[in-house]
């Protein structure tokens, strides 16, 4: 059996300290969040209305700023949602790449791209844990690009507003659509951003994964806590 920390039942339900709740409202809407996203490439690929689509998706896409800050606010972080956010989160983005890769909307490489990104988090995490129990937590680069991302996707399924791209790459029109000199949707930008935020994330897990590896080396004593139980004390 692990150690249990004794902690102070105000503490329960922080950031720092999650609860064991299910039952929360910031996890009925992450959870509201995974079905409108289902929803959303449903519309989408089937051509229904692009713009309730594109209703469906910016809907789902604000909830995940909705979620965190009812957590925060109420004390009802919890475990399950500190867990299932990010899973959610990055359905909803795979479901805007392919739906815009899908009506050749969107170059392929930056799907492979992402995609490639999670797959590489997904294998070190499971490396990482295998070392430290404690899930490491989000970091703000990663939100950074999961908002550019999604209001990139947002914008590029509205397709307003066109602008005017810089001639970076003249001959890569079809690779990087925009920086030819060529006109396109205004979020494309915001997915190019997207992508290079989501690539230093990449490194920035890779950095604390490291470094959890190390403290777990160093001090194994502290991977023995049990922290999904700790024992609960009044103030």
């Amino acid at each position: 059996m692990g150690l249990r920390r004794r902690i102070k039942k105000e503490l329960i339900g922080t950031s720092e300290y999650p609860s064991n709740q299910i039952f929360t409202i910031s996890n009925f809407i992450t959870f509201l969040r995974l079905v409108l996203t289902i929803v959303f490439l449903y519309l989408f690929v089937t051509d229904f209305n692009r713009y309730v689509a594109l209703v469906i998706y910016a809907v789902a896409a604000s909830t995940d700023w909705l979620d965190g800050q009812i957590a925060r606010m109420t004390h009802t972080v919890s475990w399950l949602g500190k867990m299932l956010d990010p899973v959610v989160d990055r359905a909803l983005l795979f479901t805007g790449v392919l739906g815009l890769v899908w009506r050749a909307e969107l170059p392929v490489w930056i799907c492979v791209a992402i995609i490639a990104r999670d797959a590489y988090l997904a294998c070190g995490n499971a490396v990482v844990r295998h070392y430290h129990k404690r899930p490491i937590d989000v970091v703000y680069t990663g939100k950074a690009a999961t908002a550019l991302l999604m209001t990139g996707f947002s914008f590029m399924l509205l397709g307003l507003p066109v602008i005017q791209g810089p001639a970076l790459f003249p001959s890569l029109g079809a690779i990087l659509p925009g920086l030819d000199g060529t006109a396109q949707p205004f979020g494309i930008y915001l997915v190019y951003l997207g992508v290079v935020f989501s690539l230093i994330t990449a490194v920035v897990y890779t950095a604390k994964g490291y470094r959890a590896i190390r403290q777990a080396q160093l001090h194994p004593e502290d991977e023995e806590e049990d922290f999904l139980n700790p024992d609960i004390v009044e103030s």
